[in-house]
């Protein structure tokens, strides 16, 4: 019987790993077999079942401790099984297409990713979700976890992306306060040279954090004037090559000329950015916001969640979305799929979703307020509130392509390889395809 292994993840320079993470062994395509487990009361418990996530270090546990969570109060097992956060997609992709997939799966919503919703909805993988995973979708974005007619997936949570800062270090280095506009990051980034440190450390390496990095950036350089910019791409009205995405793409190398990222930033890995935020050498990074939290436990630093600074007379903006979604695998037993979606129905449940961000440290599914953000959060705090973010702008593009497309182009911007005007025609030529 075919088994799932996955090697235990570090992040160099952080504190001890969290001990107990669920790394076990089991049978695919039907759960872990204990449908007939006993509770304490002496009665029977619903199936167990299998979950895959995508775990980019040892502090990131928190698929694992809301299953832990559930199991203690309901007697039912789930099997936890982490994969590296760069191998995810890929084993998600494979073991579905062969037939040995966890019985439940965390899956981006929409389209724009090889594990998005739709698309392996419509590939068969996927079972039909309930009314109740229905109604936790935020109003707007149903069309990401629909595939003819039917809800494939439930959103986990509103998850910030922006840049994590550590105002102190800065400090050290000279500079007083996190840069108000992109002018002022430019003189930044001399300032933390100058310092001894570098203002941005980057996965150069690593198309997925090239790609994420210039959406954040394109928060203010194309969505905050235009938030239907997707609609109008695919409706034929604009370009890539003809929009602000030409100024992402310029700010990137200018950054890279004016030494905001670190020096080999063409070869960094997720390494780079932990071992840069952890010693201290660099000041910030482009990942989700749940990020801050867990180097913050890992260190001891005093991080938070920024915007990417808007041009000169720009308004601030950001990014925010349900960027992660729970799914159960079609292929499983019948009896697995329906305790899976009684996991589920917990989770939806109000308390259940604030626990779970909480731990994670992203947003309740339900919408950012005063009183359920997390301190990480205050620098944005406002723009969440408010509305004034977008969501991933990949979750939307028609097909992998185009992302692919984005995260390539940018290691060969970093490289000299590439040029803009080549990088824009190949994401339009992607979405075209």
């Amino acid at each position: 019987m075919p088994q799932h292994t996955a090697s235990r993840l570090r992040w160099p320079l952080l504190a001890a790993p969290i001990a107990g993470v669920l790394i076990l062994a089991g049978c695919s395509g039907g759960g872990a077999d204990d449908g007939g487990n006993s509770n304490g009361d002496g009665g029977d418990t619903a199936a167990g079942f299998s979950l895959m996530v995508a775990q980019a270090n040892d502090q990131d546990d928190y698929w694992g401790e809301t299953a832990a969570k559930y199991t203690e109060q309901t007697g039912v097992e789930i099997e936890v099984i982490p994969y590296p956060s760069d191998a995810y997609n890929t084993q998600v992709t494979t073991q579905l297409q062969a037939g040995n997939a966890a019985d439940m799966m965390i899956l981006a919503p929409g389209t724009g990713q090889p594990i998005s919703v739709v698309n392996l909805a419509e590939a068969g993988f996927l079972e039909p979700l309930n009314e109740t995973s229905a109604a936790t979708i935020p109003a707007g974005t149903e069309a990401e976890y629909t595939y003819d007619g039917s809800i494939y997936a439930q959103p986990a949570a509103l998850v910030p992306v922006g840049f994590i800062y550590n105002g102190p270090g800065g400090e050290e280095a000279g500079i007083d306060e996190y840069p108000g506009t992109y002018e002022e990051l430019l003189e930044a980034c001399t300032t933390a040279r100058d310092g001894g440190k570098t203002f941005t450390v980057l996965a150069g390496g690593v198309p997925f954090n090239t790609g994420l990095f210039s959406m954040l950036v394109s928060a203010t350089r194309v969505y905050a004037e235009t938030p239907d910019w997707n609609e109008q791409r695919a409706a034929g009205d604009v370009t890539f090559t003809d929009s602000g995405w030409r100024d992402v793409l310029e700010d990137v190398i200018e950054m890279n000329e004016g030494g905001c990222f670190q020096d080999g930033v063409a070869g960094g890995t997720f390494d780079s950015i932990t071992q840069g935020i952890g010693s201290q050498s660099s000041l910030t990074a482009a990942v989700p916001g749940s990020a801050a939290s867990s180097i913050a436990a890992g260190t001891g630093l005093d991080l938070t969640v920024q915007a990417f600074p808007p041009a000169d007379g720009g308004e601030p903006y950001t990014l925010a979305s349900a960027n992660y979604a729970w799914a159960v695998n079609a292929a499983s037993e019948d009896d697995v799929k329906a305790s899976a979606q009684e996991f589920l129905d917990w989770l939806a449940t109000p308390e259940e979703a604030q626990a779970f961000a909480d731990l994670s440290g992203f947003v309740s599914i339900s919408g950012a307020t005063a009183d359920n953000l997390l301190p990480i959060y205050e620098p944005i705090g406002d723009l969440l509130e408010n509305g004034d973010y977008a969501g991933l702008p990949n979750a939307t593009w028609p097909n992998p392509k185009v992302y692919e497309s984005l995260g390539v182009g940018v290691q060969g911007l970093l490289t000299g390889q590439k040029t803009v005007d080549q990088v824009l025609e190949e994401m339009d030529a992607a979405w075209d395809s």
